[in-house]
């Protein structure tokens, strides 16, 4: 199995910051060829969205610079990588919480992190920023930790009464605003010659699945310029639907 990757953002519309930060990283190891991303889109309604959500990438590059590499020596397995990842947002939790109470403010970030190794991927999420596995169709892989989410999971509304609720952003929890965090976690095999995606829900919220489907399947993701070049007909659709926030999106080829 071999990776391409690319990466797209924008500040939007009407953002003087771009408060979404990100990392992508192709690593040659033992096991072979890895893609490690993550996404995080600081909380525009709190104090320094940006430096929550770069904290963050910060610390999830780290772990990916000086943990992973022990974990290549040997089989990576599900649960050492969510036993990694479950203490690293608890950790950055509390110390973004901490600083954010020295300076009296409040500061807040979703995540999405992505591991695909030769065979199989990983995902952590915090929030509504997803992770998706785009074939024959776009398939959403995280849950969105929202109350929009949790009432259409509890059958108090429809997909489409969601798409319109105003509460369609209210996060039930994220890094650094919370009391504790407690991460969802997906895992699964990877698939040849698919594309995997991150995005923040700025890139989501004003195109459907068919659309991303259309311009980020596999047979039009065969270089990492021409995924960006799609990615951004994606990017500059949403911003002609006047989408308000910001927006990033995250590409993975495996081929």
């Amino acid at each position: 199995m071999n990776y391409i990757v690319a990466a797209s953002t924008d500040v939007g519309l009407t953002k003087n910051t771009n408060q979404d930060s990100y990392s992508i990283q192709v690593f040659s190891t033992p096991q072979g060829k890895l893609v490690f991303a993550v996404l995080c889109d600081g909380m525009g309604g709190l104090a320094k969205g940006e430096l929550a959500s770069a904290t963050l990438v910060h610390g999830f590059v780290r772990w990916s610079q000086t943990r992973l590499p022990e974990l290549c020596i040997r089989e990576i397995t599900d649960g050492e990588i969510r036993e990694d990842w479950v203490r690293l947002v608890t950790e950055y939790n509390e110390k973004i919480k901490e600083y954010a109470n020295s300076m009296g403010t409040h500061m807040g970030t979703t995540v999405t992190a992505m591991l695909l190794t030769q065979n199989r991927y990983y995902i952590l999420n915090v929030g509504d920023s997803r992770a998706y596995e785009i074939t024959q169709q776009a398939v959403v892989l995280t849950k969105d930790q929202t109350v929009v989410a949790r009432e259409v999971e509890l059958g108090r509304l429809t997909e489409e009464q969601a798409e319109q609720d105003p509460r369609r952003s209210v996060l039930l929890q994220c890094v650094g605003a919370s009391p504790e965090v407690v991460p969802d976690l997906f895992f699964g095999t990877v698939k040849l010659n698919a594309v995997y995606m991150l995005c923040s829900d700025g890139f989501r919220h004003k195109i459907s699945a068919q659309e991303i489907q259309q311009e980020l399947q596999p047979d039009r993701m065969l270089s990492a310029e021409g995924m960006k070049v799609n990615m951004d007909v994606l990017i500059q659709r949403v911003k002609q639907r006047e989408e308000r926030d910001n927006i990033s999106v995250l590409t993975i080829r495996s081929f």
